[in-house]
């Protein structure tokens, strides 16, 4: 009985063993791919800082050019300024070289080697000389790009919102059936903006997309009701406590804006900044209606009910108007008027108009 409990005892000592061991060799292995892997990562991130610097001096060289064709350095000065460029990013390229091959070297020589995964990861709030337009910056430092000497375009991002109604052929805009409070409209997008000429940024062209919410408050109880295409307003059959129509429309603006800048001249850089400067914008928008919807709240048997009606009504497929707006820094009065009607194919056109505020936040 002892000679088999030994035996039993043995068996299952050795498969225990063998277990342990294939698998500390299978996370031996895995673990020498995983260096491999970041040693390749590492030799490929040579040439990327070599490149890196050699771009950082093709901006400083650029910068140094600039200032010597305005007449701010003589050509004595400039040629010392480009050998103290050249000699330092050369001190860079070597430095960040000889930090790539130690790590490589700690990783050839030990099994496991905690955080020599190449650069790592960086967290940048604000700008520096050597970074990108980009205000917050995280990821790997190599990714994060020179700032450009001259960059002719930028983006912001559109916010608008105010009052909305419809204009109405031998109609005055007091006597709409829609209310002027209750009705309304919001806008978000985004835009892109481009300095039209080399020399001056008093003229730009702002293009982008945007989305497009346009809501109207119907008077006196009415509601809109669709006979066979002909598009009406007729009277609910009982007291709604708010009757609203809306249209939701992605459009594409284009904006020629105009007026005066400020220009920032650095060492490395410059731009033109419209902070708290007057901005005009006069052009356009064309795109597309997504949908729209009639909604009518009402109380019955003393219970709140809603009702929505989608994509009923005769609305005009392709949407295009004119848009323009006057601002004082970010902020700007905006009008947008709906060319084509709202409803198509009507005996009497009705287009959408709306006033409000426009923010550009970059």
């Amino acid at each position: 009985m002892k000679t088999i409990t030994r035996l039993v005892v043995y068996l299952v000592l050795s498969l225990t063993f063998a277990t342990v061991q294939g698998q500390e060799t299978k996370k031996d292995s895995i673990q020498k791919s995983a260096n491999e892997l970041k040693i390749k990562t590492l030799t490929s991130l040579k040439s990327k800082i070599e490149s890196e610097e050699r771009e950082f001096l093709k901006i400083e060289i650029t910068s140094i050019n600039k200032r010597l064709d305005d007449g701010k350095i003589t050509a004595a000065e400039a040629e010392d300024l480009k050998k103290e460029a050249a000699k330092k990013r050369a001190l860079n390229i070597e430095n960040r070289l000889a930090i790539i091959d130690n790590k490589i070297a700690l990783l050839e020589r030990n099994d496991k080697v905690e955080d020599a995964s190449g650069d790592g990861f960086t967290f940048r709030i604000g700008a520096d000389d050597n970074s990108s337009d980009s205000f917050i910056y995280f990821g790997n430092p190599s990714k994060d790009k020179p700032r450009k000497y001259d960059r002719r375009t930028s983006t912001d991002i559109v916010f608008a919102f105010g009052f909305n109604n419809a204009l109405i052929d031998g109609q005055d805009l007091e006597d709409s059936p829609y209310k002027l409070g209750g009705s309304g409209f919001i806008e978000l997008g985004y835009a892109w903006k481009t300095r039209i000429f080399d020399n001056t940024n008093f003229w730009r062209l702002k293009y982008g997309f945007s989305l497009q919410w346009n809501k109207l408050k119907i008077k006196d109880n009415n509601y809109l009701v669709n006979t066979d295409g002909d598009i009406s307003l007729q009277e609910y059959p009982i007291d709604a406590d708010k009757i609203k129509f809306r249209t939701t429309n992605l459009v594409f603006p284009m904006h020629i804006e105009f007026g005066p800048s400020k220009k920032i001249e650095k060492e490395d850089y410059f731009r033109y900044s419209t902070h708290k400067k007057l901005k005009i914008g006069l052009g356009g928008y064309a795109g597309l209606n997504l949908g729209n919807m009639q909604k009518i709240k009402y109380k019955e048997d003393g219970e709140r009910e809603k009702e929505k009606q989608r994509d009923q009504f005769e609305v005009s497929e392709f949407i295009y108007g004119l848009s323009g707006y006057i601002a004082l820094g970010d902020v700007a009065l905006y009008v947008k008027y709906d060319l084509n009607p709202l409803f198509k194919n009507q005996v009497v056109d009705q287009n959408n108009i709306s006033v409000g505020l426009r923010f550009d936040m970059d």
